[in-house]
């Protein structure tokens, strides 16, 4: 290089100089790491994350916008974390839970404090004293931890709501000392009550406590004592909280096959849907069982993950043996439900635990399937646009759509790897960020002088990029599309 050549910082690495020089973006070579033949994904600029490959099996069309957000927490295969993808199955970013068989649920993009976070439940499987509910920003540094409160150690994986006024809406399994006689039990037995606690973010000062079995008794639930992993009762098995749009709080419990309208002030139940004692008259095809996600959406209806299951009540039974999901009417004067849609797998899937059904903004429905592995987006109508999976062994308690926007704080990491004498094969990744377009490749006989040497389009997490120099010295920029850089990774030598 001429001694007239002007030198200009190379951004984010300190000590590094890049040459002044027009480079041009060619037409890529570069490929993305191939989706795995077999279940995870292994990444050579990111040896330490393997998360779970996902499978599209429809290809999107006419879906709408945004990345899919899954909790892979089975590790069928690869690690156990929280996963986002777009709708080729690469993945966007993934965290692996630094503690020792910990996982994650509930994986979602939420609101707080007028800014898009994520947030999740993490836990670990025989010690859930240090089960917490997590919340990040958009550069995925940790805003806080939150726990329950009131003397309760163990916060529940099926919730983690924020509300509308910037409050934590969670749920816990409490066992207490019951009597089960009446459901054929023992007097002195053990009944699991599920409990709803309101909490102040930032003190964690509990706002409103609810407790089930101040409200709801054993007889209202399908299941019977030592039924299921738990001792004595599981009877009410509480696994949503959404906020009504007078701010009250609707209930899902699982063993009761029953939806609660819970007043928010004083605890007591306004009204139940479904079950054994529903307050409306349940209208054809309206009555779930074992459901999981009931929300309330903007046009007054009510939205549940039914998981289907045969199901008794005083006056018939029925089976139903495809989970699907279902949007109710509810008439809240002749208190009668009646159903608008209902929308089923293809192949006609149950899923026995787990589920989630989301209304997106343009009508679309995305629904994941819980303990079968898929995930559908359907249009309004029941047309399937959309239809992935993880991989067989795995499951994600919910999956959802969101947009969303990583700005990760950490920065870009690269490998080298001399391909020949004159060729270098460059792996470069940058897990969580969502603006990159472009990777331009530096190159320099030192650390502190480098050079650009070619330009490719970004082509997945890791992007492998052939790059024609002897140069010993390697750097990548990442760059969006209007060729601002992003972020550069440090220098490598190969």
């Amino acid at each position: 290089m001429g001694a007239g050549a002007a030198w200009i910082a190379l951004t984010n690495v300190p000590g590094c100089k890049l040459a002044e020089r027009a480079t041009k973006t060619t037409p890529s070579t570069a490929t993305s790491s191939s989706a795995p033949p077999q279940a995870a994904w292994t990444f050579r600029s990111r040896p330490d994350l393997n998360p779970p490959a996902v499978d599209v099996t429809q290809q999107a069309h006419y879906t709408t916008p945004g990345y899919i957000f899954a909790a892979p927490k089975k590790a069928g295969a690869g690690q156990r974390g929280t996963l986002i993808v777009d709708d080729r199955g690469q993945v966007v970013w993934f965290r692996h839970p630094k503690r020792k068989h910990a996982f994650a649920m509930d994986f979602k993009v939420q609101h707080y404090r007028g800014e898009l976070v994520l947030t999740w439940w993490e836990g670990t499987y025989g010690s859930r004293v240090l089960d917490e509910y997590v919340i990040l920003d958009s550069f995925y540094s940790e805003i806080t931890r939150i726990h329950p409160g009131n003397g309760y150690h163990e916060g529940d994986h099926h919730e983690f709501l924020i509300s509308p006024q910037d409050t934590a809406l969670t749920t816990i399994y409490n066992p207490v000392r019951w009597d089960l006689s009446p459901v054929g039990g023992p007097k002195d037995g053990v009944a699991w009550q599920g409990i709803v606690q309101e909490l102040d973010i930032e003190t964690g000062r509990v706002l409103f406590e609810w407790h089930s079995l101040d409200h709801v008794s054993l007889d209202e639930a399908y299941a019977k004592p030592s039924e299921g992993p738990l001792p004595g009762i599981d009877y009410f098995h509480i696994n949503s909280i959404d906020v009504d749009h007078d701010d009250n709080l609707l209930v899902s419990a699982r063993r009761t096959s029953t939806v609660y309208k819970i007043d928010r002030e004083s605890g007591e139940i306004i009204w139940r849907l479904g079950g054994k004692k529903s307050s409306f008259e349940m209208g054809p095809g309206t009555q779930f069982a074992y459901q999981h996600d009931a929300r309330r959406q903007p046009d007054g209806t009510i939205t549940i993950f039914d998981n289907g299951t045969t199901i008794f009540n005083n006056r018939h039974a029925k089976a139903i043996v495809e989970s699907r999901a279902i949007v109710l009417g509810l008439d809240e004067e002749k208190m009668t439900a009646s159903l608008v849609r209902e929308y089923t797998h293809p192949h006609k899937l149950f899923a026995d635990t787990g589920g989630s059904v989301q209304v997106l903004p343009n009508g679309n429905v995305f629904v994941g399937w819980g303990s079968e592995p898929v995930f559908s987006e359907f249009s309004s109508d029941g047309e399937l646009l959309f239809d992935a999976s993880l991989p067989p062994r795995d499951a994600s308690y919910r999956t959802f759509r969101f947009p969303w926007s990583g700005h990760p704080s950490d920065r870009p990491v690269a490998v080298a790897e001399r391909a020949s004498d004159e060729e270098v094969r460059v792996y470069a990744s940058w897990n969580g960020a969502t603006q990159v377009t472009t990777w331009e490749v530096l190159a320099g006989l030192s650390p502190n002088q480098l050079e650009p040497v070619r330009s490719v389009r970004w082509a997945g997490f890791e992007t492998a990029m052939l790059v024609r120099t002897k140069k010993p010295y390697i750097a990548v920029q990442a760059k969006d599309r209007s060729g601002k850089v992003l972020g550069t990774t440090e220098c490598v030598e190969q």
